[in-house]
């Protein structure tokens, strides 16, 4: 702590110096110059008016006490600059410095104007979303690690149980079962992690084609069928006959995702309403569900990597299937919007714009 001290005190002398020395050799440097024009002036003056012979001026003499005096003004100045002018940026140096060292905590408040103000509430917001980033950073990593070791635990748990010879033949079945299960889940989650990779990466949609976006929901409906046959749910469709210009293969991740959703945390016997339909110059589809709902907490954090309202993770899933679909629907220029009430359920609203060909595909 010493040695960061004195480090500081030697930082802050490094300006206050060359300030001075800015200052003092100015200053030097405009008396020195004023006494000689005025020597020159008083010379010329007695000679031309005065017809008097008078000695050229020495301008030397007057150097040493011009140095004396330029020296002790300079550094008086240089104080006052430093003390008033200099202290709030050599605060924001500081404070810079304590968040490329990781401290986004630091925060600064410099009321000296309105300019410096403005700058104190840019540098803090800045501060502020770093450290908001670096705490889904650091929950991403903890959740990542999370999903991928629970597998991994359990294939090797019951891999070791397969060791033991006095298994039944029902156990050896079962304990295989869940090793296909895990591993199975070990890779779809692999798949969904470099499925996002993939998809954060584009820029521009390609593939674009005319296709009929009612049947591509039903194509999804079917596809899930034994999710949502094993739940008993019942689903209300109220779907126009409409087609859309985009990227068929995206917006089917799009369908699948909220469709596997709203049958998983849909209460078994429940009711899921999906709705199709064109609004002024954006088509909407719309999934209802009657589940558990979510918190505002969850709500507003739903987008996020692997973000889990279920912190036990009991909940099959990995958390990446609403951050895919939000990417994909920004990719088409559309807006996902979710509604949700804690124990009453959820509602989805995707947003697509009907647009030109020319322009769909920009950010």
């Amino acid at each position: 702590m010493n040695m960061n001290k004195k480090e500081k005190k030697k930082q802050n002398r490094k300006p206050t110096k060359t300030i001075t020395l800015i200052f003092t050799l100015s200053i030097f440097a405009i008396m020195l110059f004023i006494m000689t024009v005025q020597g020159l002036i008083m010379y010329f003056y007695m000679k031309v008016r005065y017809q008097i012979e008078a000695p050229i001026p020495q301008f030397w003499r007057p150097i040493p006490l011009l140095i004396v005096s330029s020296a002790i003004t300079g550094t008086v100045l240089a104080t006052l600059v430093n003390r008033i002018t200099l202290k709030p940026i050599n605060q924001l140096i500081q404070a810079v410095n304590q968040l490329a060292g990781g401290d986004f905590h630091v925060r600064i408040h410099l009321d000296l104007t309105d300019d410096f103000l403005k700058l104190s509430d840019s540098f803090n917001r800045m501060a502020q979303e770093l450290e908001n980033t670096e705490l889904l950073r650091s929950d991403f990593i903890n959740n990542f690690s999370h999903e991928f070791k629970t597998p991994i635990v359990s294939m090797c748990g019951f891999a070791k149980l397969l060791k033991n010879r006095d298994l039944s033949e029902s156990e050896r079945k079962e304990y295989l079962d869940v090793i296909i299960h895990e591993s199975g889940r070990l890779s779809q989650l692999a798949a969904n992690v470099l499925n996002l990779s993939k998809i954060e990466n584009l820029s521009i949609l390609t593939d674009m084609e005319t296709f009929h976006l009612s049947e591509e929901i039903r194509l999804s409906v079917l596809l899930l069928e034994n999710k949502w046959l094993a739940k008993e749910l019942e689903l209300i469709f109220d779907i126009d006959e409409l087609e859309y210009y985009g990227n068929r293969d995206l917006l089917n991740q799009v369908w699948i995702n909220l469709i596997d959703n709203a049958v998983k945390f849909s209460s078994p016997k429940g009711k899921i309403v999906l709705k199709l339909y064109k609004q002024e110059d954006h088509i909407v589809f719309r999934i209802m569900d009657n589940g558990c709902g979510m918190s505002q907490e969850e709500t507003d954090h739903i987008f996020d990597r692997f973000y889990q309202g279920d912190s036990s993770h009991t909940t099959e899933g990995n958390g990446l299937g609403l951050t895919v679909v939000n990417k994909i629907v920004k990719l088409h220029q559309g807006k996902l919007e979710v509604h949700s009430d804690e124990g009453f359920g959820s509602s989805f609203s995707v947003m697509l714009p009907l647009v030109d060909e020319a322009e769909i595909g920009r950010e």
